[in-house]
């Protein structure tokens, strides 16, 4: 089973055991999202708003870091105008630990009704 889930504003593809890094979150060590979709390992597909709401994605949160440094110069010829700046972007990185739907159990399957078990046997 996988779900899509909204972090930081980007769109992040998820399963159970998988570590991504997001954009920085302060504070706890456990976070939740909820789904945008969820596909099931048998194919089926939950994209109604209204079951979304009650599903959820829980992940830990493992530790920061940071991105690579982004360099940014601006200049204009013949005009002495130059500006450097740099960014370099904090990420957290978090490990999914669970996705859950809005049943949050799987139904069990129904117990066939007991048929005859002798079989006929011609002669």
């Amino acid at each position: 089973m996988y779900a899509i889930i909204r972090a930081g504003g980007k769109q992040a593809k998820v399963q159970e055991g998988d570590v991504l890094s997001v954009e920085r979150i302060k504070g706890t060590e456990k976070v939740s999202y909820t789904p945008l979709l969820i596909v099931a390992d048998d194919g089926s597909v939950i994209s109604d708003p209204a079951k979304l709401k009650k599903a959820t994605v829980t992940a830990e949160i493992m530790g920061d870091s940071h991105g690579p440094k982004i360099d940014i110069f601006k200049y204009k010829n013949k005009t002495g105008y130059r500006r450097r700046q740099g960014h370099r972007q904090k990420y957290t990185t978090i490990k999914v630990t669970a996705i859950k739907t809005s049943a949050g159990k799987k139904k069990a399957a129904k117990p066939k009704a007991a048929a005859d078990t002798t079989v006929d046997q011609e002669a």
